[in-house]
């Protein structure tokens, strides 16, 4: 088994490759960023994101932004409160449920998005006329599209974790069931259900066709619409975005490692 292990200068060249590989396009876009108008390197780009004066041409994503954030806590909400409720009971009431349930959850990853959207078009139609044209209906659009990856995310802390024997220590001690899920089985998935959270953030984050063919405007769209008059404002908050999910994703690892050394 050792012979197959990588070598320590293997592992480097490895980690180098895949480093340069992700590193290079953002520090090119970063860079691209700091070309000011009389060809020098500033922040005069980053700074006329907050000048009055130029705030007109960047409204679009600051709203789009905002739809897009108040859609990612509608969608995380989807996740926390309908799939992993209904995962836990699936895995202790209805194991035999199992196979199609998980086959639901994880074919709308095998399914185009645009083939979602024909398929959702008549739906919003009536959810335009009972709950309005909000952007924030979208989520449940995103919702289905998010299962596959919380699914996953999800499952595998249920797959950790005895949920079985938890759940009848606590109703053997007279919980309810409310209780049990709340207070017993959720602290045992928290990683689990932190990074379902954080992933669907990202996928919101970076969602465009739903958005486009549905004609509701979000953080990608806005930043298509703006980056016909301006291009340097969508590369700066693409900088953003994607510093945004990395300290989210920074966050849910300290939780993580903070359980764990609570459990130990």
């Amino acid at each position: 088994m050792n012979r197959l292990a990588p070598s320590p200068v293997t592992r480097w060249i490895i980690g180098i490759l895949v480093g340069a590989f992700f590193a290079i396009p953002l520090i090119s876009t970063f860079l691209y960023t700091l070309r000011q108008t009389d060809g020098s390197l500033g922040f005069e780009r980053w700074a006329a994101l907050f000048d009055p004066a130029k705030s007109a041409a960047i409204r679009p994503i600051w709203m789009g932004l905002g739809n897009s954030l108040v859609l990612a806590l509608v969608t995380v909400a989807i996740v926390l409160l309908l799939l992993a409720p209904t995962m836990i009971l699936v895995n202790l009431r209805f194991g035999r449920l199992r196979p199609a349930f998980e086959f639901a959850v994880l074919l709308p990853i095998s399914i185009p998005a645009i083939v979602l959207v024909v398929g959702l078009a008549p739906i919003y139609l009536q959810i335009g006329r009972t709950l309005g044209t909000g952007t924030w209906t979208l989520a449940f659009a995103y919702g289905i599209t998010v299962l596959p990856f919380a699914y996953r995310s999800i499952q595998a802390s249920i797959d950790a974790a005895d949920l079985r024997t938890l759940a009848e220590a606590a109703r053997s001690l007279g919980a309810s069931w409310p209780t049990v899920v709340l207070k017993v089985l959720a602290p045992n998935l928290r990683q689990g259900l932190l990074a379902a959270s954080l992933i669907s953030i990202a996928v919101v984050l970076g969602e465009f066709t739903i958005a486009s063919l549905l004609n509701r405007q979000v953080f990608q769209t806005a930043m298509v619409v703006v980056n016909k008059q301006d291009p340097y404002a969508p590369a700066i908050f693409t900088l953003l975005a994607l510093l945004f999910v990395f300290l989210l994703l920074l966050l849910i690892g300290r939780v993580a490692r903070g359980t764990r050394k609570a459990q130990s």
